[in-house]
C-alpha cells in the first residue's frame, strides 16, 4: 500500500523533488539542525500535541467553520461556493496556526525572543499574539511601504508588545523584510528563533509550517463531507509563499480533488508588475531554499508587485513548485482589479470583508464557478479578514453601488 503523501514529502534533506533543501551560511547549519531535531521530537510528543490542541480549541477558536456563500453562488451562477473561514481564527487569519506552534518550539529550544518578517502584517500580528501568550520577546521586520499601507496591523503589533523594525532598502516590501529579519537572526541566533511566516526558507520550515497549517485541510475535509456527503470538486487558495494554500491542500492531497493556487498578476505581465512566480519564474535559490523564482536580467530576485502585501514575494514555497511541476496542482491568476472587485462583492453579498490576499482566491473562484454546472462545488480558503485593508481600498477605489 502506498504511504500517504504527507508521510513521504519532503525527503530527509528537506527536498520536494528537486525543490527545497537548506542553503545556509556555516554559522547557521548547527542551529537549523537543532530546530529540525527538536521538531521531529516534538511532533510525536503527546504532551506537545495535547498543549497545541488545547491552545487551538480554547484560545484560537478552532475549528473554524465552513460557510456556504449562498448569495455569491446565486450571483455567479453555476457551482456552489463554500468558504473555509480562517478569517474567524483568532487574530484574523490562518497565520496563528503555525505561530502558536513556532513559539512553543522556541520555548522548548530555550529561546527568549522570536523574530519574523511580515508583508500584510498578519504573520506579524499572529507572532506578536503568540509571543504575548507564551511570554517571549517579539521583533517584527516589515517593509516601509507595507508599514504605511497596512497601518492597522502595525498598530496591533505594537499594542501586543512587539518591536516593529522597518526595512528601508530595495522596494521596501516583503522580500526586504525577510532580508532584514534574517540579518537580525544571524546576529542573535543563540537567544532567538526566526519564525518564518510561510512554507518557505531553509528546511525544516517548509515542512513544519505545512504540518502546522494542515489543521485547516483536515478540518475542511471533515466539515465539507458533513455538509455535502462528498468532497469538493475544486479547492482554491491564494499563493505568495503559500502557507494557507498548503494548509488546505494538505487535507485533500491524496484525493481526487482539483487543487488551485492563485497567483497575483498585479498590474500586468511585465517584470515588476506582478508576483506570479510559478507562472513566469524559473528555478533558483533565494532565502536559503531552491524553488521557482522571478529573476531580473542579472539572475537576481526580480522586483515584484501586488495589491496584496502578503503575496508580493519573488519566489514560492518549494512544495508548491514541486506539486505544480508534477501536475498535482493547477496555477490560477488574478489581477488587482479582479481582487478589489471580489473584495467588494464578498463584502456586500455575504457580509464578509476579506483580506486582499484572500480576495484573489475569491475572484478566481467566481470566474470558475460561472463555467461549471450547479452540481459542482468549490471550496475557498478564506485565509484572512480585511480589516487591515479597508483604509487602503476605500482611499484608492470607489465603493460600488451594492446593487450588482
Amino acid at each position: 500500500m502506498r504511504k500517504p503523501y504527507l508521510e513521504t514529502q519532503p525527503d530527509e534533506n528537506g527536498y520536494f523533488g528537486k525543490f527545497g533543501g537548506a542553503f545556509l551560511p556555516p554559522m547557521l547549519e548547527e542551529p537549523f539542525a537543532q530546530i529540525q531535531k527538536e521538531y521531529q521530537k516534538l511532533k510525536n510528543d503527546p504532551a506537545f500535541i495535547e498543549e497545541l490542541k488545547y491552545v487551538r480549541k480554547h484560545y484560537q477558536g478552532r475549528p473554524t467553520p465552513i460557510s456556504f456563500a449562498k448569495n455569491l453562488t446565486e450571483h455567479c451562477g453555476g457551482a456552489k461556493i463554500y468558504l473555509k473561514r480562517e478569517d474567524l481564527n483568532h487574530s484574523g487569519a490562518h497565520k496563528l496556526n503555525h505561530c502558536m506552534a513556532e513559539v512553543m518550539l522556541a520555548k522548548h529550544l530555550g529561546k527568549k525572543k522570536v523574530i519574523a518578517e511580515t508583508g500584510a502584517g498578519q504573520h506579524g500580528v499572529a507572532l506578536a499574539t503568540a509571543a504575548a501568550y507564551f511570554g517571549l520577546e517579539c521583533e517584527i521586520h516589515m517593509g516601509e511601504v507595507d508599514i504605511a499601507k497596512e497601518h492597522p496591523n502595525v498598530v496591533r503589533m505594537k499594542i501586543l508588545g512587539a518591536k516593529v523594525v522597518p526595512a528601508t532598502h530595495g522596494l521596501k516590501t516583503l522580500k526586504e523584510a525577510v532580508d532584514s529579519a534574517f540579518g537580525e537572526y544571524m546576529e542573535t541566533y543563540e537567544e532567538s528563533l526566526f519564525c518564518i511566516g510561510s512554507v518557505v526558507g531553509p528546511h525544516p520550515f517548509p515542512m513544519m509550517i505545512r504540518d502546522f497549517q494542515s489543521v485547516v485541510g483536515h478540518e475542511s475535509k471533515e466539515q465539507f463531507f458533513e455538509r455535502e456527503s462528498k468532497l469538493p470538486d475544486h479547492v482554491i487558495a491564494c499563493v505568495g509563499g503559500g502557507s494557507n494554500a498548503m494548509g488546505i491542500f494538505a487535507g485533500f492531497i491524496d484525493d481526487d480533488v482539483e487543487l488551485i493556487g492563485v497567483e497575483p498578476m498585479g498590474k500586468g505581465e511585465k517584470l515588476g508588475e506582478h508576483a506570479a512566480s510559478l507562472t513566469y519564474g524559473e528555478e533558483g535559490v533565494m532565502h536559503g531554499f531552491n524553488s521557482i523564482m522571478l529573476k531580473d536580467a542579472e539572475g537576481e530576485p526580480a522586483p515584484v508587485y501586488s495589491i496584496g502585501s502578503g503575496i508580493d514575494y519573488p519566489s514560492v514555497g518549494p512544495e508548491h513548485a514541486y506539486l505544480s511541476s508534477i501536475g498535482r496542482t493547477k496555477v490560477g491568476l488574478c489581477n488587482d482589479e479582479e481582487s478589489v472587485d471580489a473584495f467588494y462583492k464578498l463584502s456586500q453579498l455575504e457580509g464578509i470583508i476579506p483580506a486582499l490576499e484572500s480576495a484573489h482566491a475569491v475572484a478566481y473562484a467566481m470566474k470558475l464557478a460561472k463555467t461549471l454546472p450547479s452540481d459542482k462545488t468549490i471550496l475557498i480558503n478564506l485565509s484572512g479578514r480585511g480589516d487591515k485593508d479597508i483604509d487602503f481600498v476605500v482611499d484608492n477605489y470607489d465603493v460600488p453601488d451594492a446593487k450588482f
